[in-house]
């Protein structure tokens, strides 16, 4: 199965964290930005650059409706120590099947010094409001990246709206758009 593309539905998925095992799911945050980004393991070097790198910029992603996933085939104890250590506020969630990883087509065969074995390739997918992948990051290369997905989720079509990308505000608690944003019919004859 190939990588999850832009413009494609994202996956659902329901994956454990690592704060006292909750549960978290992707339908959860309909309505907002989700960037989901994908790491091959916890503490190490690379990957704790990155988890602190969004972590740096946790409040910019906040400021526009933005939700920050990490996902690894970690269990939810070593993510629990992982985000204590490094004080990370975002979910990291628990694929130790890697089913969601399969799914997003990022668990791949890899091959260092010789040896072939399978892991996750680090990636990045921004998920808009409704749930469908607006932009994907392969192959990732940590310096830097955090800023190419802030900005990718600022200037994605509605990426700084409160409601999140390509949806106008909801009212308050009614779930309805505010008549200002709702369509209008059209004076067609």
């Amino acid at each position: 199965m190939g990588r999850v593309a832009e413009g494609e539905a994202a996956p659902d998925f329901t994956l454990q964290t690592g704060a006292g095992g909750d549960a978290v799911s992707l339908r959860d945050f309909r309505g907002r930005t989700v960037v989901l980004y994908f790491y091959p393991k916890d503490d190490t070097p690379g990957c704790t650059k990155e988890a602190c790198s969004f972590q740096e910029q946790h409040n910019d992603f906040a400021k526009l409706n933005a939700v920050v996933l990490g996902v690894s085939c970690d269990s939810p104890a070593s993510h629990q120590r992982f985000a204590q250590k490094f004080g990370l506020a975002f979910p990291l969630l628990s694929d130790p099947e890697a089913t969601i990883s399969k799914a997003y087509g990022v668990y791949v065969q890899k091959s260092m010094y010789g040896r072939t074995y399978w892991g996750i390739e680090r990636t990045t997918f921004v998920i808009d409001g409704r749930g469908r992948v607006a932009r994907v990051f392969p192959k990732v290369r940590v310096d830097g990246h955090t800023g190419e997905v802030l900005e990718a989720v600022r200037s994605a079509p509605g990426g700084a709206m409160p409601g999140g990308m390509g949806t106008a505000p909801t009212s308050a608690g009614t779930g309805r758009r505010p008549a200002s944003s709702r369509r209008r019919p059209s004076a067609r004859a």
